[in-house]
């Protein structure tokens, strides 16, 4: 009898003591640095393709890829879903909109959502700022629904304007119902292209680099700490964002972006295993990155020359590239890169605007070509009229020159 209670006792006692299942917030935040240290078998961007289920690595600036796995592959982002959600509310305070400073009043509907969270109450007032503070930096779902309410009036309406504004930046693989990633009713699928191009949006606004690369802080006069969901934040040198996701469906997932010495590279890893795998797989395609790549301005030494108009009513135009005016390189190509220069002393008016006049040719140490960028006229120069020409000749005749 008092081994069968002894024997009652102690499984009472491990069901007590065991650990409670983690809820999907909680996984979100689970990171192990050892795990990660166990999973640093991957080697090459070919083992970050075996082990995840999509990813591309693209340059910021330029948005070469330089990377893609199942690039196109249409799967649930979870929490990923917020970049999007964040450069509409950028853009809403680039426009005027709302401040950072503006006092939002929390509804029931925000203050109702579940997961990852402020626990703001109905009711409550907290600025755009902090708001979004806690969306980059806790994926705190109820700042984000805060936030869109703000901007459009309801969550509806602002998802809406995210499938159009996903639309204009040609994220064709992309449906969002909800701006928070939660799992939800109706279609919420995107690719890992498309988050790369979102991804490269949302950093074009300065203003988010200031919550993104947060560690630690805080909300609510320091009485609430928020704590980042993406741990590269403190792990990765140069670091700058971007946002983490996870639900049992969309697995393990992280846009990861960091910049070293004026180059940014954006890692979008999508449907691993574990939370230390997805941040492994990124931190190996942004070394692949910066190991094997730089950015080389096209032109280093100042302007091109001017070129004359003949029968212009400019004498001369400045011409300019017209495409990038860096390129993304090998670093061995970048290493003995030469230019070639084909561009005429002079052009017959008139010129048009973006008008081509020659092309910049970009060459290896080896003579291998690189890229070829076209040089045209920033803006049109009309032609002489009949008595333009008539002082002209004069000019030319009294004066001998133009």
């Amino acid at each position: 009898m008092r081994l069968r209670v002894r024997c009652i006792c102690l499984l009472l006692a491990l069901f007590l003591l065991a650990p409670a299942p983690a809820s999907a917030a909680e996984e979100e935040e689970a990171f192990d640095p050892e795990l990660w240290e166990s999973v640093e078998a991957l080697a090459s961007p070919e083992d970050v393709a075996a082990r995840v289920g999509a990813a591309v690595l693209i340059e910021r600036e330029t948005g070469t890829c330089l990377f893609e796995h199942e690039a196109h592959a249409r799967l649930a982002p979870a929490s990923v879903t917020k970049i999007m959600t964040m450069l509409l509310v950028c853009e809403a305070m680039d426009e005027g909109l709302l401040t950072e400073e503006t006092e939002i009043v929390c509804s029931a509907r925000a203050a109702g959502m579940g997961g990852s969270q402020i626990f703001l109450k109905e009711g409550e007032r907290m600025s755009a700022g902090d708001l979004l503070k806690s969306v980059a930096v806790a994926s705190a779902n109820d700042a984000a629904v805060a936030l869109a309410e703000a901007v459009s009036g309801s969550e509806g309406a602002f998802t809406a304007r995210m499938n159009e504004r996903a639309a204009e930046l040609g994220m064709a693989d992309t449906c969002f119902s909800n701006c928070t990633g939660l799992p939800a009713e109706g279609e919420h699928l995107t690719s890992a292209w498309d988050v790369a191009l979102m991804s490269r949006a949302l950093l074009g606004h300065e203003r988010i680099r200031a919550y993104t690369a947060i560690w630690t802080d805080s909300v609510r006069d320091g009485a609430f700490g928020l704590s980042s969901t993406n741990k590269l934040v403190r792990f990765y040198e140069g670091c700058t964002g971007l946002k983490t996701g996870y639900t049992r469906e969309a697995m393990y997932c992280v846009s990861a972006s960091a910049r070293r010495d004026g180059t940014e590279y954006i890692a979008v890893v999508l449907h691993a295993e574990s939370s230390a795998e997805r941040f492994e797989a990124a931190k190996l395609l942004l070394d692949y990155a910066f190991a094997g790549w730089q950015l080389a301005d096209v032109l280093p030494d100042g302007p091109l020359p001017p070129v004359a108009v003949d029968l212009g009513r400019e004498k001369y135009l400045q011409p300019v590239l017209g495409s990038e005016t860096r390129l993304l390189l090998k670093k061995s190509e970048a290493a003995g890169l030469r230019r070639e220069l084909d561009l005429p002393e002079a052009v017959a008016a008139p010129v048009a605007a973006g008008q081509a006049l020659g092309s910049l040719r970009l060459l290896d140490a080896s003579g291998r070509e690189l890229a070829v960028v076209p040089v045209v006229a920033p803006a049109a120069v009309p032609r002489l009229g009949w008595g333009g020409a008539f002082l002209l000749c004069l000019r030319l005749l009294f004066t001998g020159r133009p």
